[in-house]
C-alpha cells in the first residue's frame, strides 16, 4: 500500500529537521506548520514522537542501503565508493549530517523503539561493509573491524567538516584513507 502525500512530507520534514539537529530538533507543531495542516493531522498517522521518530530512522536506512545496492553486485572497490559517496553527497549536497549518526549520539536518551532503528542502521550498514571486505579476502574479524573503521571515518569526517566549516574536509579525511 502506498503510503500518503502527506505521510511523505511529514516523513521527509521530520527527517530534514533531525538531521540537522537531532531527535529534539523536531516536533509535532513545526512539521504541521511547514505543511500548512494541524497538529492533529500529524498524530493521526503517527501517534507519538517516538513512533514517528522510529518511522525515519527506519525509512532512512531501507533508503541508505537500497541505493548502495548488494554487497556482490558491483566489484568490492566500486561498492566502497559508493558507500563513501553516499556520506559525501549527504553532506556536501544536501548540507544534512546522517541521520543514524544524529541519532546514535543521542542514543542514551532517545526512545527505545528510535534507538532500536538507530541500532539496526549500524548493524545492517557493518554487516554490508563487512561482506564487502570479506569478498576481498579478509578474514571475518579483520572484516568486521575494517567496516567499523570505515563507517567511524566518515561518520567522524562528516561532524568535522560541519563543525569546522570546512567541507573540504571530508574530501581530505577520506582521500588520506584511500577511499
Amino acid at each position: 500500500m502506498a503510503q500518503s502525500d502527506t505521510v511523505t512530507q511529514i516523513l521527509d520534514i521530520a527527517e530534514r529537521m533531525a538531521r540537522n539537529g537531532g531527535y529534539n530538533s523536531f516536533s509535532f507543531r513545526e512539521i504541521a506548520a511547514e505543511i500548512g495542516i494541524k497538529a492533529a493531522s500529524v498524530h493521526y498517522h503517527f501517534p507519538n514522537k517516538e513512533t514517528l521518530g522510529a518511522a525515519i530512522a527506519e525509512r532512512y536506512t531501507d533508503r541508505f542501503l537500497t541505493a548502495l545496492g548488494a554487497p556482490d553486485s558491483a566489484p568490492p572497490e566500486q561498492l566502497l565508493a559508493r558507500y563513501v559517496a553516499a556520506y559525501r553527497a549527504a553532506l556536501l549536497e544536501d548540507g544534512l549530517m546522517c541521520l543514524c549518526g544524529m541519532f546514535g549520539a543521542e542514543i542514551s536518551h532517545l526512545p527505545e523503539p528510535v534507538a532500536l532503528k538507530t541500532r539496526a542502521f549500524f548493524e545492517r550498514n557493518m554487516a554490508w561493509v563487512t561482506e564487502i571486505h570479506v569478498l576481498q579476502g579478509q578474514t571475518a574479524g579483520q572484516a568486521r573491524a575494517g567496516a567499523g573503521a570505515l563507517i567511524a571515518r566518515l561518520e567522524g569526517a562528516m561532524i568535522l567538516a560541519r563543525t569546522l566549516q570546512d567541507m573540504d574536509l571530508f574530501d581530505q579525511i577520506t582521500d588520506q584513507a584511500g577511499i
